[in-house]
């Protein structure tokens, strides 16, 4: 495993601990663990590292990212999944009380055998997650250890967290697919802390639909445990995640994309797939709301919000028109007219290198009586039918594909 990093940057500088602390652990393990510094060692650009930190998981010289949690947990697990057996036999009752106290979460199935077509659909499951440790055991004290009953019907599969939900069991078909999709389900915990750590854990669930609580790390004790109670009733079915608003780091920024303003807290639905929807809760944050709001949202019965600033009084002084969220419809929709329309950012470098000559060319088609130039603030403004890879985005009216100047700012 190599780690290709900057000096200056403050997500390596963040890492390197944890980078340490997980070689340590796997001392003895048949693998190296190793770093770069990417600025000193420009020859090895072949890689293509496009940020930093990038972590390259080497084998047999062909090379794969390690996309996963950047903790010392997270990495050692994630390198004896690519390394070990996949599945560990527990054959003590000691061996079992250790990975209860040292493992934040574990998947222990109770099998008749150690070895069969149960196990190899285990061992192809857990190859599907990279950061869950599975295990398998066929003695009934060990499986009592991890609440499962030894009177049950063969083969038990259970998962337990360290957090509010500790003990989730399956009752699923013993099959490998069925199995992840359980995992991927139930792995995160009944309310997760938005933060670099917990993001590829959200983006790689099935589930989707996710319910925001937007509030401070103190003096929302009580807020908090209402969504988690909250959180209880959609377990499997939504993703429950808190930003705290006083995280300067991560929570500002997710607050700043959603709209949130103050310190008083709120609560967003958000569809984490391509469409990007978004649904305000605007009741009193109480169970029974959020029990109405959640169901709805499953139910796709709510009305999504987009930003908006205020539509322009006066949008016929220029040759390039102003399009915010709410007029959208009526100007770049307009049937009787072709629009083209840029998608910016004011902060943007490409975009105000690019403004003169998007006011040239609306001045040179003004008398072009069916054709609009058009320019919206994409930074402040949202619509389905404004999709922007980048700044500044070109998109032509009545075409489906368009044409996107990405800013990498």
């Amino acid at each position: 495993m190599v780690e290709f990093y900057a000096p200056w940057c403050g997500h390596c500088k963040a890492l390197a601990p944890e980078y340490a602390a997980a070689a340590t652990g796997l001392k003895g393990e048949a693998v190296v663990l190793a770093k770069v510094d990417a600025q000193e060692e420009s020859e090895l650009e072949t890689y293509e590292v496009q940020g930093f930190p990038t972590v390259l998981f080497f084998v047999d010289g062909v090379h794969k990212p390690c996309l996963g949690q950047r903790t010392k947990d997270a990495i050692v697990t994630w390198i004896k999944k690519k390394t070990g057996p996949g599945v560990y036999n527990i054959t003590t009752v000691e061996d079992a009380e250790k990975i209860l106290t040292s493992e934040d979460k574990v998947v222990v199935a109770f099998l008749d055998s150690l070895v069969g077509t149960e196990s190899e659909e285990l061992v192809a499951a857990s190859r599907l997650d990279d950061d869950v440790n599975f295990y398998q055991t066929v003695d009934p004290n060990v499986a009592k250890l991890f609440h499962i009953n030894p009177d049950v019907k063969h083969p038990a599969l259970v998962l337990l967290k360290k957090d509010a939900e500790k003990v989730t069991h399956y009752d699923g078909l013993f099959e490998k697919s069925s199995i992840k999709e359980f995992v991927f389900a139930n792995k995160l915990p009944l309310v997760t802390t938005f933060s670099r750590e917990s993001v590829t854990l959200i983006c790689e669930s099935p589930i989707k639909k996710q319910i925001l609580l937007f509030a401070t790390s103190k003096g929302s004790t009580k807020v908090v445990q209402t969504f988690e109670d909250a959180a209880k009733l959609f377990k499997g079915k939504l993703i429950f995640l808190f930003v705290e608003l006083d995280d300067e780091d991560v929570g500002k920024p997710i607050a700043e994309y959603f709209s949130i303003t103050g310190d008083a807290p709120q609560v967003i639905g958000c569809t984490g797939n391509d469409d990007g929807k978004k649904f305000v809760f605007d009741q009193d944050l109480t169970l029974e709301n959020l029990k109405v709001f959640g169901e709805d949202f499953l139910d796709d019965k709510l009305k999504a919000f987009y930003k908006s600033d205020h539509i322009p009084e006066h949008n016929d002084g220029g040759d390039v028109k102003i399009v915010v969220g709410n007029n959208f419809d009526d100007i770049v929709l307009d049937e009787s007219k072709d629009v083209l329309l840029e998608i910016y950012a004011p902060w943007c470098g490409h975009c105000q290198a690019l403004e003169p000559t998007y006011n040239k060319l609306a001045m040179h088609l003004r008398d072009v009586d069916s054709l609009v130039i058009a320019k919206m603030d994409g930074s402040t403004n949202e619509h389905p039918r404004a999709k922007a890879d980048g700044y500044p985005t070109i998109l032509p009216s009545g075409e489906q594909k368009r044409r996107s100047y990405n800013c990498r700012c």
